[in-house]
């Protein structure tokens, strides 16, 4: 399986998202772990994921949100 790491910690949105939606491009991808600073980076990352028929998961560690997108069967 294909995972991918991005560290967007810091960035305000849309920077994020757009950074996320481009890399879930990418056929050959099946897991994108994305880290990022702030909720409103959090929550937009996991809406447009979710539009893109990514499943997503978030764990909080503290000083930053780490999510993990998993594409889901068939897509």
């Amino acid at each position: 399986m294909s995972t991918k790491l991005i560290d967007c910690c810091g960035l305000s949105c849309p920077e994020p998202v757009l950074r996320v939606r481009q890399i879930l491009q990418d056929p050959s991808l099946q897991e994108v772990r994305v880290k990022v600073s702030a909720a409103a980076a959090r929550d937009n990352v996991s809406r447009a994921a979710r539009n893109l028929g990514w499943q997503v998961g978030v764990k909080d560690d503290g000083d930053c949100f780490l999510l993990t997108l998993t594409r889901r069967a068939g897509k």
